[in-house]
């Protein structure tokens, strides 16, 4: 049997959470796992845990540019570049047969924007090797990508502190 795609999705806090726990899983089974995030920093508190973790790489990213809609147009246009070499990155390691897994973090967010498209994503997906499981995360998917899914779980916010002003929390929201 191919491996499966799978996507965490929708305004629900807990969506880079399932992913990482599915990446610990994959780990503690013997699996080599790519860990890689789009339109975030490294001020996540999981990044320090997944590094200490033996078959985990992370992709670690040495910009970042704070909220897209506060970025000036040129801003944009070097967070576009930015992302894209990431992209390159990520396609030539998936394709190396090294990984069993691949986590994308805020890929959906990526593709939203149009730094990434839905068809170098379904490239990816197609090309991949056999035995490389691809976890998406992010609001709002394309419905290409939730199509080529064999797993999507939707995380719906019913009631979050943001809602009532509280900022997010180190060691809980990042």
């Amino acid at each position: 049997m191919r491996s499966g795609v799978h996507i965490y999705c929708g305004d629900g806090k807990g969506k880079t959470t399932a992913a990482t726990g599915l990446a610990v899983r994959a780990a503690g089974n013997g699996m080599r796992v790519l860990f890689a995030r789009f339109l975030k920093n490294e001020g996540s508190s999981e990044l320090s845990v997944l590094d200490e973790i033996p078959g985990i790489e992370v992709i670690h990213l040495d910009k970042s540019f704070g909220f897209y809609n506060q970025l000036s147009e040129q801003e944009k246009q070097e967070q576009s570049e930015y992302y894209r070499s990431l992209w390159q990155t990520i396609v030539a390691k998936a394709a190396s047969g090294c990984y069993k897994m691949l986590v994308m973090d805020e890929i959906m967010a990526a593709v939203s924007l149009g730094i990434i498209s839905v068809s170098d994503v379904v490239d990816l997906l197609d090309s991949r090797p056999s035995e490389l499981e691809v976890v998406m995360t992010g609001r709002d998917p394309d419905e290409v990508l939730v199509e080529c899914a064999d797993y999507v779980s939707e995380i719906r916010k019913i009631k979050h502190p943001y809602d009532n002003g509280v900022t997010a929390r180190k060691g809980i929201e990042y």
